[in-house]
């Protein structure tokens, strides 16, 4: 007997058995459902349903993507949504920025990740990485990675230049993604309240560099981030990228320009200026993330902090441990743009 036989011959039995216990009474927690309608449930359950037509799958699309984008807007309209001190608007970052950018990150890009265990689940924590690419399109890699791989779905808060809160649009969105200003005082205020905050010692310095000079580290400051670790006790967890050189390969800069538009360089690229907005599109190289293990700080005392000597003694220890992960990542990469 097959499967829909038997549900049948069971439906039969159940329906006679509930006739013959008087007309319209209701066993215990149940709502009485009609012969046809409870048959047609039963029938639906015992085989394998349907598939969907392309247009089905299609219609289902569009209709989650009206739903959530009237979600979205209630939500926005209403006010249902928090932003913390330092701007961030977690409903907006999950909502708009971050699904923005994982198309860039999972078909361009093809980011790949290594090392996410090495982030903690909770409290505070220092990522810091090297920076390149002539646009920090690293950071915002980056913040996708630690939120789309970390079992928690962190959000980092990277401290940014200065320029980018200056401009406009870029810097307000900035500031609601959880960004904040690279300075020791929000750095702390952070690392305090248990957030995991990100740092590109090498500033402007690192993502400026000519494409001959790819993959090798710039100074790193005065290392006010080791300082900030230091002075609230949490781990600094070194963080190598590498692809990100490849996607505007600088081939030299416009200074005059550059002084003339308030930047610190206006680069050449094989691309860009001459080909226009086409110009910058980023070039589709392979991407590699890899997070070190933490390097603790919990052996300094606070006062450690202001001792220039033991700050560039972790300084040194941090900017080694990234170059050398760079180093052994593209030994193993036989291609920029394939892997």
């Amino acid at each position: 007997m097959n499967d829909v036989a038997k549900v049948i011959q069971l439906h039969d039995v159940d329906f006679e058995s509930r006739h013959r216990a008087g007309a319209g009474r209701r066993w215990p927690g149940e709502s009485s459902p009609s012969p046809v309608t409870s048959l047609t449930e039963r029938l639906a359950d015992a085989g394998p349903k349907p598939p969907q037509t392309l247009g089905e799958l299609v219609r289902g699309t569009i209709a989650d993507g009206i739903r959530g984008t009237a979600d979205f807007a209630r939500r926005r309209l209403t006010g249902d949504y928090q932003v913390d001190e330092f701007g961030l608007d977690e409903h907006l970052l999950e909502s708009v920025v971050l699904p923005a950018l994982r198309p860039l990150s999972d078909l361009w890009f093809r980011v790949q990740v290594n090392g996410i265990e090495n982030l903690p689940e909770s409290g505070g924590a220092l990522i810091v990485s090297n920076h390149a690419g002539v646009v920090p399109i690293d950071g915002m890699m980056l913040q996708l990675a630690v939120h789309d791989r970390h079992p928690k779905q962190r959000a980092l808060r990277i401290l940014a230049a200065d320029l980018i809160f200056e401009m406009p649009v870029l810097g307000g969105l900035a500031r609601k993604a959880g960004h904040t200003l690279a300075c020791p005082a929000d750095a702390e205020r952070l690392l305090r309240a248990g957030e995991l905050a990100g740092v590109f010692p090498e500033g402007f310095k690192g993502i400026g560099k000519p494409y001959a000079e790819r993959y090798k580290l710039q100074r790193f400051g005065r290392g006010g981030f080791v300082s900030a670790a230091v002075k609230t006790g949490v781990p600094i967890i070194p963080c190598s990228i590498v692809g990100s050189e490849e996607i505007y390969p600088k081939l030299a800069d416009l200074k005059p320009l550059a002084r003339l538009l308030g930047l610190p360089y206006f680069p050449v690229t094989p691309l860009f200026p001459h080909l226009g907005v086409l110009g910058a599109l980023p070039l589709p190289s392979k991407w590699y993330i890899e997070f070190g293990e933490p390097i603790s700080t919990g052996a300094y005392e606070p006062e450690a902090a202001d001792d220039p000597m033991t700050m560039f003694e972790v300084t040194d220890q941090v900017r080694e441990t990234i170059q050398q992960t760079l180093y052994k990542l593209l030994m193993k990469r036989r291609n920029p743009f394939t892997g």
